[in-house]
């Protein structure tokens, strides 16, 4: 299983979560942030850390945002990595 950015990231971009990572699994995108779902030990530290409430386990992703487990597996490929906090 993996974490997943959800609809509620898309436009803000805070990065707490991304420094709580302790595997270094997330990618900015232009809109928004991805998890990396290979690199991901789904230890739950970034859930906290979202402002937004926009992570969630894979199995308790909500109905109408499931489409975004496919798009951060996606969207990794194509983003950088990110491991510090932005402004």
């Amino acid at each position: 299983m993996t974490m997943v950015v959800t609809e509620p990231c898309f436009g803000c971009k805070h990065t707490l979560c991304v420094v709580v990572c302790p595997c270094d699994c997330f990618h900015e995108g232009e809109q928004m942030l991805f998890i990396d779902p290979d690199s991901c030990i789904e230890c739950d530290a970034c859930v906290a850390e979202c402002p937004t409430q926009a992570i969630f386990q894979e199995d308790n992703v909500p109905k109408q945002w499931h489409d975004y487990i496919a798009l951060n597996a996606e969207m990794v490929a194509q983003c950088p990595a990110i491991t510090e906090r932005k402004a």
